[in-house]
């Protein structure tokens, strides 16, 4: 079942009915659970609902500047981004992939390069996501293992090194995204101009790995690892000069000509719930093959300031001729995008 929800939102414990049936097992697993929630009552945490007000997921994070002891072997470090209590109702949506991707935007937020989990080994499908995006195993703590997130530990693989962006000998473009599809694929490069705009509990929506079908002849050219500014076209209506943005940098993991899957069925098991299309556009794109080039992405950031069409050309030197679909940029340009649209950009480069 898909649950359609507002957003995931930070609240305050005191806020939470600890009554929830969604704390039951947490209360099995920490007997002393209750007097910890209590205790905690004004601090933040990071929930998301269903429709019938139940909680669905659960992510308490904070900072830490002391050594904990009862980690083996202790974990040096004088700042580090503890993540406390993590749970995922699992319903097949990926909202997983969705909290850690939370994980990650607050160590860029607050410019920490460490954070460790505590998890029960039982939970192996979360640890086997925590390991696909770069946390290593750490040690114990009692029962738990512990696992790290270390941004200086690069290792040279998108996902491990993930959410990084590497802008060395690598292609960058801007690939143009319809308004229709671009906030549903991209959540938190959401427009202000969108508040009336649900973000919705999809596969599509929570995944860090997305799918998107292009027509572009150019696109077979680039490979994994090269990167992607996503540019948000214009509405209908509206000037392109200031409606169409650049909204978000996402990483290349494989680039796709459609004529390569055997038959429909394996085209389609392929694209399942990491594209926001349609099995009937689907089935439409694989009959005419309109559209044959699949890009698959790691969606690394969102910028915190658009960037309007008209500094793109006035500021990043894109030519005003140019019909942006998989436009190819320089490095320098790509970094210049950074610089406008991200205060902490030498915090996220490789």
């Amino acid at each position: 079942m898909k649950i359609k929800v507002a957003s995931i939102k930070k609240v305050k414990f005191k806020d939470l009915d600890i009554n929830d049936i969604f704390f039951n097992s947490l209360k099995a697993d920490y007997l002393e659970f209750e007097a910890w929630f209590e205790r905690k009552a004004n601090e933040d945490v990071y929930i998301l609902k269903d429709i019938s007000n139940k909680i669905q997921a659960f992510l308490y994070m904070k900072i830490e500047n002391e050594i904990d002891n009862q980690i083996n072997p202790p974990i040096k470090e004088e700042r580090i981004l503890k993540v406390g209590t993590f749970k995922i109702n699992p319903h097949g949506t990926k909202l997983g992939e969705r909290f850690i991707k939370l994980i990650f935007d607050r160590m860029i937020q607050e410019k920490i390069r460490k954070s460790y989990v505590t998890i029960y080994k039982k939970q192996q499908p979360l640890i086997e996501l925590l390991k696909t995006y770069g946390f290593i195993y750490w040690g114990t703590k009692g029962e738990e293992e512990v696992y790290i997130k270390n941004f200086d530990n690069i290792v040279g693989d998108i996902q491990k090194d993930y959410p990084l962006i590497n802008l060395k000998n690598n292609k960058k473009i801007i690939l143009s995204i319809y308004p229709t599809f671009h906030t549903s694929l991209f959540p938190d490069s959401k427009l202000n101009t969108e508040r009336d705009h649900v973000v919705e509990d999809l596969s599509h929506t929570n995944c860090i790995e997305k799918i998107y079908l292009s027509g572009a002849n150019n696109i077979i050219d680039y490979k994994k690892g090269d990167i992607i500014a996503i540019y948000r076209t214009a509405e209908v209506g509206k000037m392109a000069e200031y409606s169409s943005v650049v909204t978000s940098i996402c990483t290349i993991k494989d680039i796709i000509d459609i004529r390569k899957f055997k038959n429909l069925n394996d085209f389609l098991e392929f694209c399942n719930d990491r594209t926001i299309f349609k099995k009937s556009d689907l089935i439409s794109f694989w009959n005419t093959k309109r559209y044959p080039y699949l890009i698959v992405m790691l969606y690394n950031i969102a910028l915190n300031k658009r960037i309007i069409r008209k500094e793109l050309i006035e500021d990043i030197g894109i030519s005003r001729m140019a019909r942006i679909v998989a436009y190819e940029i320089t490095t320098k340009q790509i970094e210049e995008i950074l610089e406008l649209g991200r205060d902490d950009k030498d915090f996220i480069l490789i």
